[in-house]
């Protein structure tokens, strides 16, 4: 009553029927319903006479009253079950549907017989059909209407769900990109004519793929990124700006992945409305339903519209439209939100029998909506994500919205189509072969033109040239810019690099002390103002600028926001205040190592996604990198990354008290792995800077697809002048940094150094040779894994060239004649400097920090990790005690004058 009161309508009647419902105590839900009804006119009065807003405005104050009057209403970020676009809301979609239908028939045939073909023989190599089948509609939408290639100036960036490449192979095919003898040798690439990648890889098909998406959960962060680097690039005015789009397509089960979700905030508060997420929601992972006793659908939603992003649900198909017209009352969207997935998917697997009597006999009500339609015809009723319609108005929703990102979530079945052999089955993810009634089947259910005499051999099916369907697809994607997933490298190579912004680190400090982290900051601000390179250079950092002293570059160069500075920083009246701006260059990301990552990706292969050479350089603690966000670095190898990462006070004794979770002794080991990654540990300032020149020369002027790992320390030590003719050997890997002063003493010792241990080292020899008398090189080792890597290449062409001249290791020429004793220390793991040991003349003595880190001085943490100078004298008399060249006792009292206890416990076990 008191709604129709609101509008100033008659209440009469109204209240007649509540006398009589009152003076009859078993009609109170009549009551509630009676009155329920009548608000819901009464607003429905409102929203046509006065329109959403007022609606909106008159929720907004009815939930005020009732706070303020002790009503607690339940939060909720969830709008009901059902599809966000109304049926009347709807645009016609253009182009021709039965065309596009059979065009996405042959894609799924193709796509499954792929994966058939590749596992029919005994050593099966696995495959993924039914990720494909639940998302066919969801891809060729976008391919024959949204997706833009790279063509023109607007070229959209597309991260596919990596489980579905089987279908963009089979639609590149179809478009005639690649040919049968690819799909034959569909994970198995070192077939002769040519194979294709089991996901997207761009390491491996460089001319196809843009970004790699699995490991799962990689893709929707690094999409995130490339969407702010975009907005980044034009804002600098490095790029023009566009209208294109950088689109993710991923599972719903793949939002488990921490690095899924974990970054959804940023696009919102940075209105990213270029970015479009589609997650597919055929309400299963892997195993089984991702939210078996929940709905994924909502719990998505709530996650998105409270980060703020604009959320859009395609969950049913076009046939529900006439029955949610019907549905006054509210039953059927009331019975959609009360259904959890495990029994949504039930339902996909039941037929239209057990559908009627669980889904729609719960209220006598709603099977009297259904009396109409025969079983047959209720089993059939798609869903959202496979009605082209539903999917080109959520798209075309998406492309229009303005100032925040947009996230669809399409309902689909997983293995769509499959039938029994697997469609919304818990085995689907798994299914990677079909018998002949299964093909046999499938190719019917998709009006496949082919034979039941051919169907044992599941062969690929393209039409002909001048097909309607090979014109079509050929025309749209003209149309749209050309093909998609397409890569090339649109940029041109640097002319060469200057030699002005590293001189002055080739002649040291002349005895001042200085960090090699102060001598790469000082190195980056020169080369943010070289007017070649200036511009190009992209500072990235995980909110820890002030640790390695760049909070100079603040006010130099300014932080990135789109949004510039709009309010006045609490150390405005200092020199090196925060500086935000929005042509600022150094992307400040926060605490988040993934998403400094991301943005390193973007920044390092925007040479081929853009045609901008931006050069990132990414400092970060060294911990948090190989060891946090390995899999990232990883994806930044398979994307064919340029650029520089910095392990920040790296080593393993350099970063005093913090502790074993932040004390790195085994970046250097990990970034082994990583075959495109080129990994130094430079002591010297001119080491950095001869490494960081070539480095540039290498990746930008050559456009080598490599990527450069240097650990710089916090430890202040005074920088030394480049010795001469050392260039060559501080990018291979090892060179004599210091001669011994009597070469022809008979005690002889060679002594490698590596990073923040070096002065140890060259400490170390000072008392060796004045003291013991033995005569000793040092050497510099700035890269074990170059010096490893060289070594094995070598060994690998002498085993398959035994008739010609063996090539020899660069280590080994350097050492062949190297008289005396070896002995090696580094802040790094052991594991480095025994890499080498089988090339050197003799075996190698190595010193370094096994174990986990320890809060303690950087003098303490080197005794207790065995580094230090001491450790280093002591570890060389007792190499020549063992060749007999000094008698034992020399190490004996050498223990006993450096305070070393031979009883003291073993760090990599302590």
């Amino acid at each position: 009553m008191v709604a129709l009161q609101l509008e100033g309508r008659s209440a009469d009647k109204f209240d007649e029927r509540i006398e009589e419902i009152m003076r009859n105590p078993e009609e109170p839900a009549e009551l509630d319903a009676l009155e329920t009804r009548e608000w819901l006119d009464s607003l429905d009065y409102v929203l046509q006479s006065g329109g959403p807003v007022k609606v909106a405005r008159l929720l907004r104050e009815l939930t005020i009253h009732a706070r303020k009057n002790g009503v607690k209403l339940p939060f909720t970020a969830n709008t009901p079950y059902i599809n966000t676009i109304a049926a009347d809301e709807q645009a016609l979609m253009p182009g021709s549907p039965d065309v596009e239908r059979r065009i996405k028939s042959l894609v799924r045939w193709n796509a499954a017989a792929m994966v058939v073909r590749a596992n029919k023989a005994e050593e099966g190599i696995g495959g993924h059909i039914s990720t494909f089948a639940s998302a066919a509609t969801l891809y060729e939408v976008g391919f024959n209407h949204f997706f833009r290639g790279h063509d023109g100036n607007d070229g959209d960036t597309i991260f596919f769900q990596g489980h579905a490449s089987p279908g963009i192979y089979a639609r590149a095919y179809l478009e005639g990109r690649i040919d049968e003898t690819h799909l034959e040798n569909f994970r198995r690439e070192t077939r002769a004519g040519g194979g294709l990648s089991s996901y997207p890889h761009p390491w491996l098909m460089p001319d196809f793929w843009e970004y790699p998406t699995v490991s799962m959960g990689l893709g929707p962060i690094m999409a995130i990124y490339q969407a702010r680097f975009i907005r980044y690039l034009e804002d600098r005015g490095l790029k023009p700006k566009t209208t294109a789009k950088v689109w993710a397509f991923l599972g719903d089960g793949e939002t488990d992945e921490p690095e899924a979700l974990g970054a959804i905030t940023l696009p919102a508060r940075e209105k990213l409305d270029n970015l479009i997420f589609v997650i597919n929601c055929n309400l299963q992972r892997l195993d089984g339903p991702v939210r078996g006793n929940g709905q994924i659908i909502q719990e998505l939603e709530a996650a998105f519209r409270g980060a703020g992003w604009n959320v859009i649900k395609a969950i049913w198909g076009r046939e529900w439209d006439p029955l949610l017209a019907k549905d006054r009352d509210g039953l059927l969207v009331k019975r959609m939100g009360e259904i959890v997935d495990g029994q949504y998917q039930k339902y996909a697997v039941s037929d239209g029998a057990y559908v009627r009597e669980h889904f729609w006999g719960a209220d006598p009500r709603l099977l009297d909506m259904v009396k109409h339609l025969s079983d047959d015809q209720l089993k059939k009723m798609s869903l959202g994500g496979h009605d082209p319609i539903k999917v080109y108005n959520a798209y075309k929703a998406a492309m229009e919205h303005k100032g925040a990102p947009t996230v669809i979530l399409a309902r689909t079945i997983k293995g769509y189509g499959l039938g029994e052999a697997g469609e919304g089955k818990n085995i689907t993810h798994q299914q990677k072969k079909m018998n002949e009634e299964e093909l046999r089947a499938f190719r019917t259910r998709f009006g496949i033109p082919i034979s039941d005499a051919e169907i044992a051999k599941t062969p690929f099916y393209r039409p002909a040239e001048d097909s309607i369907e090979t014109k079509y697809m050929r025309e749209r994607r003209q149309a749209l810019g050309g093909y998609v997933p397409s890569r090339k490298t649109r940029s041109e190579p640097l002319k060469n690099v200057p030699a002005e912004p590293f001189e002055e680190f080739y002649k040291g400090t002349e005895g001042r002390k200085a960090s090699t982290t102060m001598v790469f900051v000082r190195m980056l601000s020169k080369l943010l103002r070289d007017k070649e390179l200036g511009s190009l250079i992209v500072p990235i950092v995980p909110d820890e600028a002030r640790t390695f002293g760049m909070e100079a570059l603040f006010r130099a160069v300014g932080i990135y926001s789109h949004a510039g500075q709009v309010y006045e920083p609490v150390d405005m009246d200092t020199l090196l205040y925060y500086k935000e701006a929005s042509d600022g260059q150094i992307l400040e990301e926060g605490i988040t190592e993934a998403g400094s990552m991301s943005s390193f990706i973007a920044a390092g292969t925007a040479y081929a996604a853009h045609g901008v050479n931006t050069i990132p350089f990414f400092i970060y603690y060294s911990m948090f990198g190989f060891q946090r966000i390995g899999d990232l670095i990883w994806a930044a190898g398979d994307s064919r990354v340029r650029g520089f990462l910095l392990g920040g006070t790296a080593g393993r004794t350099t970063l005093a008290g913090e502790g074993l979770q932040h004390q790195d002794g085994n970046s250097q080991l990990f970034a082994l792995a990583y075959p495109n990654c080129v990994s130094y540990d430079p002591a010297f300032a001119y080491e950095i800077a001869v490494i960081i020149q070539d480095g540039i020369r290498r990746m930008y002027v050559e456009q080598e697809s490599i990527f450069y790992y240097l650990t710089v320390m916090n430890e202040q030590y005074a920088m030394p002048e480049m010795p001469q003719g050392v260039r060559d050997g501080i990018l291979k890997g090892l060179y004599r940094f210091r001669a011994a002063s009597s070469p022809a003493a008979p005690l002889r010792a060679q002594v490698f150094g590596s990073g923040a241990i070096l002065p140890e080292v060259i400490k170390a020899q000072e008392i060796l040779e004045s003291k013991f008398g033995v005569s000793t090189d040092v050497w510099s080792v700035t890269s074990y894994t170059e010096l490893y890597r060289e070594g094995h290449a070598c060994e690998r062409w002498n085993m398959l060239h035994p008739d010609e001249t063996p090539r020899v290791p660069y280590v080994q020429q350097c050492l062949k004649d190297a008289p005396g004793v070896l002995i090696a220390a580094s802040d790094y793991v052991k594991a480095m400097p025994d890499s080498i040991d089988r090339w050197l003349p003799r075996p190698l003595t190595a010193l370094g920090t096994d174990g986990y880190g320890r809060s303690e001085s950087r003098a303490a943490l080197r005794e207790f990790f065995e580094v230090d100078y001491r450790w280093v004298i002591v570890a060389t008399l007792a190499a020549l005690a063992r060749d007999g060249t000094i008698e034992r006792s020399v190490v004996l009292q050498a223990m006993k004058t450096y305070n070393i206890n031979p009883e003291k416990s073993n760090p990599a076990i302590s």
